[in-house]
């Protein structure tokens, strides 16, 4: 069974260098003392002290050389607001019961070990689906991968316990995770091919090698038609997965949803933004719509875009990456500008 296991390290401070000299902004009413409640979130916690949320690490007093012992926030810890030397710190004041360490299942695929009751940074059963049911390859790995032929008995549909027969299946691994062909994505200016989204249908087993090979359907989530693609089991380790902005410039678009026209806070949107580009998990970047052309007398006047929301990034693929809305001012669209808050 394919597994992605993710451990969320949280508060391992990731301030990047131009982030340092900025002075912290506090919400107007931001509480000098926070009780974390279970339901919380590192992103709704941050939210409730600063105007900018992926700034929790700075008010923490942590950077990049201070990431060796991550620390985690549990329901019932108390967060105390302090002064120190004019610039706001937050600090624990009281250990909450924080049990054993314990792991939970949001769907079948998927394994969170939440090192106890820890809070996450974002709802993770937003994210979730995106972790266990998509999957992001190269037009040439698709093009390469075995390929589904024929059930035992000439059935076109295959779900769990069936049978069938696999060509371009050499050897190797006994497990293999099956992939329906999603739809390409491009760049939404050059058309340039980023990627094929590919569909996660379930589990399969080899039986019998040879060309065609035989397997056996170990677990659908779908129904499993021809022409599906065996991959190989891939196995997910995310380390840090704190909220802060890039390093660098980052400017990128929202690429369209086959099922969403208008996107709102907690939904997840891909952009054509990835590891290449300077971007990792926890990276918070700000959305943006081009500002409507006026005419004044004979002329044509651009007025200046318009802040939307933020993103935050949780899965990374070289060219483009999966990230959730975690502020939406207005509704947000496909084509909306992503670039460094």
């Amino acid at each position: 069974m394919r597994k992605l296991i993710i451990y969320l390290f949280l508060f391992s401070g990731l301030v990047p260098l131009g982030l340092r000299a900025e002075a912290l902004q506090l919400q107007d009413k931001a509480p000098t003392r926070y009780v974390v409640v279970p339901g919380d979130t590192l992103w709704g916690i941050s939210a409730r002290f600063l105007k900018d949320p992926w700034k929790w690490p700075q008010i923490w007093g942590m950077n990049r050389e201070e990431i060796e012992n991550p620390h985690l926030i549990y329901p019932g810890d108390v967060i105390v607001l302090e002064n120190d030397g004019g610039n706001p710190r937050l600090r624990v004041e009281s250990q909450g019961a924080q049990g054993a360490s314990a792991t939970v299942r949001l769907e079948p695929g998927v394994r969170i070990s939440d090192l106890g009751r820890a809070i996450p940074s974002i709802p993770l059963s937003a994210i979730s689906p995106f972790l266990s049911r998509t999957r992001i390859v190269s037009q040439k790995v698709w093009n390469g991968a075995p390929k589904l032929i024929s059930g035992e008995n000439g059935n076109d549909v295959l779900g769990t316990g069936y049978v069938g027969y696999v060509t371009g299946l050499s050897g190797g691994a006994v497990t293999w995770s099956v992939y329906g062909k999603g739809r390409e994505l491009a760049d939404p200016d050059s058309g340039k091919p980023l990627g094929l989204e590919i569909d996660y249908l379930g589990e399969a087993k080899l039986v019998k090698p040879g060309n065609p090979a035989k397997i056996e359907i170990t677990q659908s989530a779908k129904e499993i038609g021809m022409g599906a693609a065996l991959l190989p089991v891939v196995e997910q380790t995310i380390t840090h997965f704190v909220p802060h902005a890039p390093d660098k410039p980052i400017n990128g678009r929202i690429l369209p949803s086959d099922d969403k026209s208008e996107i709102a806070q907690n939904d997840a949107v891909i952009l054509d933004v990835g590891s290449s580009d300077g971007v990792e998990l926890g990276t918070v970047l700000a959305v943006d719509r081009a500002g409507r052309s006026v005419m004044e007398g004979d002329r044509n006047i651009q007025l200046p875009p318009r802040r939307v929301g933020l993103v935050m990034i949780f899965r990374v693929y070289d060219r483009v990456s999966y990230a959730l809305v975690v502020q939406s001012e207005r509704t947000i669209h496909a084509g909306d500008v992503v670039r460094t808050p």
